[in-house]
């Protein structure tokens, strides 16, 4: 398809080149056999004709790039009175200005006469060479559109895409930058974010914490559900807000090969998720054992049966 444009327009301009090698042809062979006297007069119509249409030029020009700045402005307050991201309203108003003054010099050219077909074909041969060999970054943008304007996730967000995870510190119209918690940078390309799975850890306000503690077979279940009560209640961040989803869950999850396992369910903030998750496993290791239970070991019986 690109050939097929490519070649529309060598032949179009070819031909273009003909009919001027033409025209100068005749012009001269027009002015050798005219008197000066009408040569003058012609000179001076055609004068006040080119006049005239580079005045017309002029003012479609003036009136066009008068147009466009108001168009430009428009779509700016649209943008700032619905709050849109400023990455893309900066980009829309770009490519709006841009694809009118395009068609602004046109129209421009086409007034004074100058045959504009070749300029469009050229043109468009040009758009699509240049499309086709920014494919990736196309999709990148328009990625970056749907990312800005449905907004899963905002600079500030915990969140896990592409095998990465991190906080979003920047959100442009072709990327997106994390920081991992080791304090990696991350850049991932739009298209691909936008195309995959997103899992936001800040979208909510609470998250839910689980602990599985596996102790010894025989340890009281009454009593081991007690010492974890007790340590959900000496843990201030734990929320029991009736805004929170869920009170606190503490019960015998499992029956393992070589331990009774429980599970045990809190709701906190999200911004607390990691400090409570790992002060509450240390409270766990020290207060179980305290109170005569113990953390399982891998257990196998063999039987050994002699035969005579």
């Amino acid at each position: 398809m690109l050939s097929f444009f490519l070649q529309t327009s060598a032949a179009k301009a070819a031909a273009d080149t003909l009919n001027l090698q033409k025209a100068t042809e005749e012009l001269v062979e027009k002015i050798a056999t005219t008197p000066a006297d009408q040569l003058l007069s012609d000179f001076a119509d055609k004068a006040v004709s080119f006049g005239l249409k580079v005045l017309a030029a002029i003012v479609i020009y003036l009136v066009g790039a008068w147009i466009i700045r108001k168009i430009k402005k428009l779509v700016h307050n649209i943008f700032e009175k619905r709050n849109t991201e400023h990455s893309i309203a900066s980009f829309v108003e770009s490519l709006v200005s841009i694809t009118l003054t395009v068609f602004l010099i046109i129209f421009t050219i086409s007034a004074l006469g100058v045959n504009t077909t070749s300029i469009a074909a050229l043109l468009a041969a040009g758009g699509m060479a240049i499309g086709m060999a920014l494919s990736g970054t196309v999709q990148n943008f328009a990625g970056g559109i749907m990312l800005l304007v449905f907004k899963p996730f905002k600079a500030g967000d915990f969140i896990e895409a592409q095998g990465f995870s991190g906080t979003v510190t920047d959100v442009s119209i072709v990327s997106t930058k994390l920081t991992t918690t080791d304090n990696r940078i991350i850049i991932i390309p739009n298209g691909s974010l936008s195309n995959g799975t997103i899992n936001n850890y800040s979208q909510n306000v609470y998250r839910r914490v689980e602990w599985l503690i596996d102790v010894e077979y025989g340890a009281s279940s009454e009593k081991m559900k007690a010492i974890l009560k007790g340590i959900l209640d000496d843990e201030k961040r734990i929320v029991y807000a009736p805004t929170a989803p869920a009170n606190p869950t503490i019960a015998l999850n499992a029956l393992r090969d070589s331990s009774i396992q429980f599970v045990m369910r809190a709701w906190v903030k999200s911004g607390d998720y990691w400090d409570v998750l790992y002060d509450v496993n240390e409270k766990i290791y020290v207060k179980v054992p305290e109170n005569g239970i113990q953390f399982p070991f891998p257990q196998l019986d063999v039987h050994v049966n002699k035969v005579d």
